[in-house]
């Protein structure tokens, strides 16, 4: 049973600070969640001390960080609330590794919905920088099993690698190529990181002032299998960046909703799945999906599907069963039964690697397992570049991260999930050349979109569905 909302709640606002940055001297973690609430709120109309009076009468607050050992900060929720005069309110942090800020959202979202909330902010932040990229990855680790795992070389870049493999070794010479799988990734990360020249405020942006020389501006797809093996057969530039950031969104009850803005994003589907953090324990079993249930109305339809998932080991490495779970779940909340690529308008999908991609695509359904790198091996190329902003799956398609993703704009791990809700928001309501600096990311009049947030190697994934409010 997927459950429902008791009542509609809406996205009407949100910020981001200024620049996202592999590292932001200039600001502590707190004065980056400043610059995204002042947004966020300034975008209402609404003054400061109006804000804060809707919140201590009829609001909440929701902190979203990942790991207090980078800011070397226990509770800095509190700090973070303190600086922005958030006393005496409801609030409370939510952590879950990468899905961190997805859950915050949702959080924010079910406040309203039991009636405890008619407005709630969701603030993420993640402060990086505070130690080297080596020291980063080893705090990042942390979140493996630090028993079994992490002694034994339990880095997320590995992890990864493993499960790229995994996918090679499940599906080529079966649904795809390993050329086809190549061709896929690089040309994912291309258009990760080519979206974000477009995005002002991405990491990766060449007009970003704290953009380091070897980490930003246009990338070619011969770039990326140049640019070095981290963990076969991962290439540097098919990862994500550490990242300095902050993001808030502000979520309200209808009747407050529309009272602050004639642009409300209304939720229509929530999804939370969870596996095994230890991936060695997850299920290898054929035909797993037909045997647990998980596969989609318009997957049940269709007997090929019916014979590639009799066979198929599910879920294994190659797959996110949390995300087909997360998926369902907010399907069956949104009332959606048809194939979702043609659902959908619009994607904000977590692409921490490039294979992430191709496994989200088949859990949310979009193709069936196995055949996702086809999506992205019909992206032409020229001058060694695909297209800007280019849509996915023909006519019918949808259009994937447009503002970089974490490949090309971000990964503030606590701030993420709130990023890519901000993201969806500000497409929909039509204000990417006004929040980007530039028209070309804006997709044409969306009125249907889905974030996606995920953390670790699929321990714990939400999937957030929403729908235009006018």
């Amino acid at each position: 049973m997927a459950g429902s909302l008791n009542r509609k709640v809406a996205l009407i606002s949100g910020g981001k600070v200024n620049y996202f940055a592999k590292a932001n001297p200039d600001l502590m973690f707190y004065e980056m969640a400043m610059q995204a609430v002042k947004e966020a709120v300034g975008d209402l109309g609404l003054k400061p001390k109006e804000f804060r009076k809707l919140l201590r009468e009829r609001g909440g607050v929701i902190i979203t960080h990942f790991a207090d050992h980078f800011a070397g900060q226990l509770l800095g929720e509190a700090l973070t609330r303190d600086y922005l005069g958030f006393n005496p309110v409801e609030s409370y942090r939510i952590v879950g590794g990468g899905a961190t800020g997805g859950l915050g959202v949702q959080a924010a979202v079910e406040k309203i919905a039991s009636g405890r909330a008619d407005i709630v902010i969701a603030v993420g932040y993640e402060k990086m920088s505070e130690v080297d990229t080596f020291q980063g990855n080893e705090f990042i680790a942390l979140a493996s099993d630090t028993v079994t795992d992490f002694p034994n070389g339990g880095y997320y870049p590995l992890y990864y690698a493993a499960m790229a493999q995994a996918y090679l070794d499940t599906f080529v010479g079966k649904t795809v190529t390993g050329e086809e799988i190549r061709d896929a990734f690089s040309k994912i990360a291309v258009m990760m990181r080519n979206n974000a020249q477009y995005n002002r405020r991405a990491q990766t942006s060449h007009e970003n002032p704290y953009a380091t020389s070897s980490t930003s501006g246009f990338i070619n797809i011969e770039d990326v299998t140049r640019s070095g093996i981290v963990a076969t057969p991962s290439y540097r530039l098919d990862c994500c960046l550490m990242t300095d950031g902050a993001s808030a969104i502000i979520v309200a009850c209808e009747d407050l909703a529309r009272s602050l803005t004639d642009k409300p994003v209304f939720v229509t589907g929530l999804g939370n799945g969870t596996d095994c953090m230890r991936t060695g324990e997850r299920q290898r079993t054929p035909g797993g999906l037909l045997k647990e249930e998980l596969m989609l109305p318009h997957e049940k339809e269709d007997p090929e599907y019916l014979k590639l998932y009799e066979e198929l080991e599910y879920p294994g490495l190659h797959s996110f069963r949390a995300g087909r779970w997360a998926a369902k779940k907010a399907y069956e909340m949104a009332g959606i039964h048809k194939k979702p690529l043609e659902v959908f308008d619009l994607i904000e999908i977590h692409d921490a690697f490039v294979i992430s991609v191709i496994q989200t695509m088949e859990d949310l359904g979009m193709v069936p397992y196995g055949h996702s790198a086809k999506l992205f091996n019909e992206l032409p190329v020229e001058n060694g570049r695909v297209p800007i902003n280019p849509k996915i799956g023909g006519e019918n398609g949808l259009y994937i991260n447009p503002s970089g993703g974490l490949i090309g704009q971000m990964h503030g791990v606590g701030s993420t999930g709130n990023t890519q809700a901000v993201d969806v928001l500000w497409q929909m309501q039509g204000k990417i050349e006004e929040k980007y600096g530039h028209p070309e990311l804006q997709v044409p009049d969306p009125k249907t979109a889905l974030f996606h947030s995920h953390a670790g190697t699929g321990s714990d994934i939400t999937v957030t569905t929403v729908e235009r409010g006018w």
